[in-house]
């Protein structure tokens, strides 16, 4: 009966999980495929698609990119109160709401992708950017779909629509990659402009997102009508008296929607703002005709890789706020306490030894997945891999303060923490010869901040206290003794093997060794282990070996 309590209670683990799996997944499809892009479209065809990209996920921001997260924090909120019309109304409204946003933001990027491409210094990468411009529209209606179904505490939808998304967004990425590029090498050579067979390529490598993202929702869609029925019969089960109308409806969407909007803005726009000083500083000391593939070995190869990882905290956050909102809801602030401190220890847990086994491997894993600059790449993936570890827990701290109803305390924090970011980026930049590397610094800072200003605000608003030998002193003790093991490994393989034994072997190795230690140590207990996906088998595996 303590095992059942104890799935019941630590579901959104479980449906974490879920998403985080799916989420890395689609992390690794998209690393997968965007190495014969970068093999296709070079460095300087990443610079190009980096910018465009920048702006897209900005106007993303805008129109829809908080919807999910919104959506499902509005719904859960009723069913907790068995208003399941309301529940109804939120996903109608949210779906006007996306069509004007979407729709609005779309047509912006669409006619204006050259002044927007014109602000970064990068004008080619407005060829990309409008490629970018329908994928707004659709990726806003996608999340009212996909808000709803976890507002019903069902992550399922997302994770298998993630990954659909993400397999024909490869697919095509790579095709059109391949066309548009050599359409633009035949272009460059009448137009004597050599990049224009670049910015092509960097196009061809968007239009994969566009298509992802449309058979994605066909696919929700489809979903949606198949659970029509069961829907209907709950409707009629509401016996609420009151009755929601559509301009309450968008008036609350709307409400939720801007704080977590200007939270995830200001954690988005410092890549933007990051390109935007890292090419005027350069283009100023003389090193313009560099900077566009210096940006590109950055953003396609180094920070590609970081950015894996931190996708289980970005769904663990997802999964955890309608189960804190139904907490705040029942006045049950013990419980939102008690979902806090798992998913942060969840998150640590995962997110410590992927940066160590990221930094002590940079050079083999480099190697194997790119060609082209790889000494670079894999110097800058070990300085930034720290921002494995505070991207996960800021981002994760987010979703909790936005998940308790403190909506606007994350953007308070973002705001101090990017005024922290920009003094460091623009005193490297111009003070130092540190070049793209006071960009990696910079972004530490900020997350850093985050971190610490999240952690603060959380003991404020809720009492929440993280317990820390089995939060982060056991992580990073088993952490550290894996990153010794695969380092002694990793440079006894270099003596006599390739690049692919250099990586695999010492990261199956590292998660054996991690495993260990964290039993050991006490890290996981064996309760707990039931309340993660394939939790039992762990279980099993374990006391085999005699681990537990």
């Amino acid at each position: 009966m303590a095992r059942a309590a104890g799935k019941k209670k630590s579901n959104f683990i479980v449906q974490g999980g879920l998403l985080g799996m799916a989420g890395i997944i689609t992390r690794i499809i998209g690393m997968i495929y965007r190495i014969p892009v970068t093999n296709i479209i070079g460095d300087k065809g990443n610079g190009y698609y980096a910018s465009a990209y920048y702006i897209y996920n900005i106007m993303l921001l805008i129109s829809s990119y908080s919807l999910p997260l919104a959506i499902s924090k509005v719904v859960s909120a009723r069913l907790s109160r068995r208003q399941y019309r309301n529940s109804r109304k939120v996903f109608r409204g949210g779906l006007i709401f996306a069509t004007i946003t979407g729709g609005g933001v779309g047509l912006i990027v669409l006619f204006g992708a050259d002044l927007l491409a014109s602000f970064l210094m990068e004008p080619l990468s407005a060829i990309a950017l409008r490629i970018f411009a329908p994928t707004l529209l659709i990726v806003a209606v996608m999340g009212v779909f996909r808000g709803y179904f976890q507002g019903m505490g069902n992550m399922v939808p997302t994770a298998v629509s993630q990954i659909i998304e993400q397999i024909i967004n490869a697919i095509v990425s790579i095709i059109a990659a391949k066309a548009l590029f050599d359409y633009g090498t035949k272009t460059a050579a009448l137009l004597r402009n050599q990049d224009l067979a670049y910015a092509y390529g960097a196009a061809g490598s968007t239009l994969g997102t566009s298509v992802g993202a449309f058979v994605a929702l066909i696919f929700l869609v489809g979903l949606y009508f198949l659970v029509a029925g069961r829907l209907r019969r709950k409707f009629a089960e509401d016996d609420s008296s009151y009755e929601e109308g559509y301009g309450t409806v968008m008036k609350i969407i709307l409400l939720t929607v801007l704080p977590v909007i200007l939270s995830t803005a200001i954690y988005n726009i410092n890549d933007i703002l990051d390109n935007y000083f890292f090419n005027t500083i350069m283009h100023r000391k003389g090193l313009g005709g560099e900077k566009t593939a210096i940006w590109g070995v950055y953003t396609g190869k180094s920070k590609l890789l970081l950015n894996v990882p931190i996708a289980l905290a970005n769904s663990i956050s997802a999964s955890a706020v309608p189960a804190l909102a139904s907490c705040i809801a029942s006045d049950n602030k013990k419980g939102a306490r008690k979902r806090i401190s798992a998913a942060m220890r969840f998150t640590i847990i995962i997110s410590f030894p992927c940066a160590v086994g990221l930094f002590v491997l940079a050079d083999p894993i480099i190697n194997l997945l790119f060609s082209g600059e790889t000494e670079l790449a894999a110097s800058l993936m070990r300085a930034g891999a720290v921002t494995v570890m505070t991207y996960s827990v800021s981002t994760l701290s987010n979703g909790m303060l936005q998940g308790i109803g403190k909506m606007n305390l994350p953007v308070k924090n973002a705001a101090i923490s990017l005024a922290l970011h920009l003094v460091a980026l623009i005193a490297l930049l111009y003070y130092t010869d540190l070049g793209i590397y006071a960009v990696v610094i910079s972004t530490i800072v900020f997350s850093l901040s985050m971190c610490l200003l999240n952690s603060l605000s959380l003991k404020h608003a809720i009492g929440y206290r993280q317990e820390k030998g089995r939060t982060f002193i056991v992580p990073t003790l088993s952490s550290a003794i894996m990153g010794v093991v695969i380092f002694v490994i990793w440079k006894i393989l270099s003596f006599f093997t390739g690049y692919f034994i250099q990586t695999i072997l010492p990261i199956l190795i590292g998660m054996t060794v991690y495993f260990v230690c964290i039993l050991r140590f006490g890290g996981i207990k064996e309760d707990e282990l039931y309340d993660i996906p394939m939790g039992g088998k762990i279980v099993r595996l374990a006391k085999n070996f005699g681990f537990m």
